[in-house]
């Protein structure tokens, strides 16, 4: 018990640390010294229920615009409009781009799972403008090898530098702070959260309802009760005063 303090409140363990330290001293405590041991659970730190940090708009836009790079610009432009993890973008590969239906193909996504995602028209142009200039070979953004695949590592430092010359470091957000902010934005432009989800290639409806705690434009449409209440009462005065 000791020691499982020890992790959770000096060393600041993680859950899922301190919950597998649990486990190991109770199968020696069962198997080896053949002793009840009950996991003591309420030491385990609770889950954070964070909510994941969103760009806005002008934000957005502010980081594109720091990046003179091409290849990286397009990048940045492309996980924006479509919404994509960042190892998806790394394997997106050539023949993936549906132009004809202005969307792109993931393969093999989180979960193992083949799916549908939105491109924008303008993007696409950018995508042009980019290939002519790389000529790229089957990945749509090839690393430093010809037909080799860019790493999330480095679209991750992309993404780093960009936030530096936005001037935004400071502010907490990284590569999938572009994927929650692709699907705030399409909730605050109405989108169902049914379409998200499947944009997004979220298992279950409830991942994809995280967003609605995040939407501005939502949270702005909210009449707070006690405005509400002034309201009344100054309808009920004006009422009033017209008799």
């Amino acid at each position: 018990m000791g020691y499982l303090l020890y992790l959770s409140k000096t060393l600041g363990c993680s859950r899922v640390k301190c919950k597998m330290a649990a486990q190991a001293i109770s199968f020696f405590m069962r198997h080896v010294a053949k002793r009840p041991y009950v996991i003591p659970t309420v030491i385990y730190p609770r889950p954070a229920a964070t909510l994941p940090a969103v760009m806005s708009v002008q934000e957005v836009m502010k980081v594109i615009d720091a990046v003179q790079n091409i290849k990286h610009r397009t990048l940045l432009m492309l996980l924006y409009s479509t919404g994509m993890r960042v190892s998806e973008i790394a394997n997106c590969k050539i023949v993936d781009i549906d132009s004809a239906n202005m969307r792109i193909k993931v393969i093999q996504g989180k979960g193992a799972k083949d799916r549908y995602t939105i491109m924008s028209q303008q993007v696409l142009l950018e995508l042009r403008a980019y290939y002519l200039v790389y000529k790229p070979k089957e990945y749509l953004f090839n690393g430093s090898r010809p037909g080799a695949k860019y790493s999330v590592r480095t679209i991750q430092h992309i993404m780093q530098q960009a936030l530096i010359k936005a001037g935004l470091e400071n502010r907490h957000y990284s590569i999938h702070t572009i994927r929650h902010s692709f699907a705030t934005h399409l909730l605050d432009n109405g989108t169902d959260l049914h379409t998200i989800k499947e944009l997004l290639g979220h298992n279950n409806l409830q991942t994809t309802m995280q967003y609605m705690h995040l939407t501005a434009r939502r949270v702005d449409e909210i009449l707070n009760p006690y405005d509400a209440l002034l309201l009344a009462k100054d309808n009920n005065i004006l009422k009033a005063n017209l008799k």
